[in-house]
């Protein structure tokens, strides 16, 4: 590449690096295909014997590390969608990369049609298999020959191959792939529904996996530049999904710094994993990327969590922002001075009157409750499937000085009972708990695509969730006419299709469904 970028930290560190060891080969390992030819080890079993069956077959190391960093909670595991979603959503939104599932062929179905749902413009590879080339191995040889096929440098940097929860407990060894074919880098990830507990922390395994590889890459020599070219200022890579108009707001805070925000991680493209880990400084904005942050730390990258939203927030996150990166204190301080005034006047401007209580899977639900307090809102309880991390400390302290309560790995069940218990005026949360809420008679809004798809940092977040939170509390009167209008109907013993007026019938005794022998997996719960 005519332009290239030398991470000089990176190369001089004295570890060798790992790229540089001999390559692992087929013949230096004994794969134990022994446990998946045991009954009960496929889509159907339970999560405990399918992580058995995987240490079993060699990925206690995988396993552990999963269970070290995604940590599961007193309750196991919150219900979502299938984790692996979070991994292959990573791999497509990417630039010249290919991603390649292993799994059953319904899961297969599933995670495409949801990909292609939020907005996948590309095919999703996938190696089928059956019950014999999954014990023989051949599936395997299938994804090798598979990934040979498609890792043609004139089209891709990188082939990312991910197995799902059969292959995984299987112990199909993604390990054993070469790590590169004609300069294609090869990435083998497994993502089992047993082993990490949300999507939102599957994007981190596999980002983890890419930086992993791209600071070795530097470690090594110069690298390839970002398209627009290295950055003139010092920068914060950017952790954690957002509204594409945040990046943006923080680089406006971070500019009267001397700062400039840098690539945000999950990347675009592969080049821009050595931009981001040629930062000044990380910032976590979601706090539970620990595979990444690992890779940061490693380089030597200090970190800052929560991020600015609201007036406390932003105040705060200049103040750590500056002392991570050598900023002089009266430039911080002048920088805080012109911004925060703005914040608390668009926050005062765009009041939020109303009891609310808060839940979601994606990871910012943190720092959107911290901006409807400052909005004025009285909210009551915060869930959150993400696991509790030191960099989301302060942003727990802040909201339970406030009489938040707050719930990491948070469940269906606990969030469910936080609006029995509140009755707020307002809901915010998954879709389960969001159709809880209207059959209350409660209004509802749907965390995803109504709340965590707008701006929250700075100015522009101060009032971006006034309007659709105000709309939705006015909603009250509707729902009390419309629950009116309906009251009894299709509930109870009138639930269903019926020719004639249905009737109680007191003597039938109530069916009661046996509990399953094991725990399923997401939202099969």
């Amino acid at each position: 590449m005519a332009v290239t970028l030398d991470i000089a930290a990176l190369r001089a560190r004295k570890e060798r690096p790992a790229s540089t060891l001999g390559a692992v080969t087929a013949s230096a390992e004994v794969v134990n295909l022994a446990a998946a030819r045991e009954d009960g080890h496929g889509c159907h079993a339970g999560k405990d014997a399918m992580r058995a069956a995987a240490q079993a077959a060699g990925l206690n190391e995988t396993l552990d590390t999963y269970a070290r960093d995604y940590p599961a909670g007193p309750h196991d595991q919150p219900q979502s969608m299938c984790p692996a979603f979070g991994s292959l959503r990573v791999g497509l939104r990417m630039r010249r990369t290919a991603t390649i599932l292993s799994g059953s062929a319904c899961c297969v179905y599933g995670l495409t049609f949801t990909a292609h749902f939020y907005g996948a413009k590309r095919s999703v590879g996938y190696v089928p298999f059956n019950s014999e080339t999954l014990v023989t191995g051949k599936l395997f040889e299938d994804i090798r020959e598979a990934v040979f096929q498609v890792a043609k440098p004139a089209d891709y940097d990188a082939v990312v191959v991910i197995n799902l929860c059969v292959p995984t407990a299987s112990g199909v060894p993604l390990r054993l792939l070469p790590k590169e074919i004609d300069n294609v880098r090869i990435i083998g990830i497994d993502v089992p529904g047993f082993g990490v507990p949300t999507h939102a922390e599957a994007k981190d395994v596999l980002a983890g996996a890419m930086l992993k590889v791209a600071r070795t890459e530097a470690e090594q020599g110069p690298v390839q530049a970002p398209r627009s070219g290295r950055a003139e200022r010092p920068t914060v890579a950017l952790l954690g999904e957002m509204f594409p108009a945040d990046p943006v707001v923080i680089g406006g805070l971070l500019e009267p710094l001397g700062l400039s925000a840098g690539p945000v991680v999950p990347t675009r493209e592969w080049r821009e994993l050595y931009a981001a880990l040629d930062c000044t400084a990380v910032a976590a904005i979601h706090p539970f990327y620990t595979a990444s942050l690992r890779e940061f730390a490693g380089a030597g990258r200090p970190i800052v969590g929560s991020a600015p939203v609201g007036h406390d927030g932003t105040a705060d996150w200049l103040d750590r922002i500056g002392e991570a990166c050598a900023v002089p204190r009266a430039t911080v301080e002048a920088a805080k001075n012109r911004v925060l005034p703005m914040i608390r006047g668009a926050l005062g401007a765009n009041p939020i009157r109303g009891r609310i209580t808060l839940s979601g899977y994606e990871g910012s639900e943190l720092l959107v409750a911290r901006l409807l307090v400052e909005s004025g809102a009285d909210l009551a309880y915060v869930g959150t499937a993400c696991p509790r991390t030191p960099y989301s400390e302060a942003d727990q302290a802040w909201l339970e000085a406030r009489g938040v309560a707050v719930r990491y790995r948070a469940s269906l069940e606990d969030d469910l009972a936080a609006l029995m218990d509140v009755r707020p005026d307002l809901a915010i949360g998954t879709t389960p708990v969001v159709q809880k809420a209207k059959t209350l008679g409660i209004p509802a809004l749907y965390f995803t695509n109504l709340i965590s798809a707008r701006p929250l940092m700075g100015v522009a977040g101060a009032g971006s969730l006034a309007k659709v939170i105000n709309a939705a509390l006015g909603n009250r009167a509707r729902f009390d006419a419309m629950r009116d209008f309906f009251d009894g109907v299709g509930e109870g013993h009138a639930a269903g299709i019926w020719e004639d007026v249905p009737r109680l019938r007191r003597n039938v005794a109530a069916a009661v469904r046996p509990k399953p022998t094991h725990d399923p997996i997401g939202e099969m719960a």
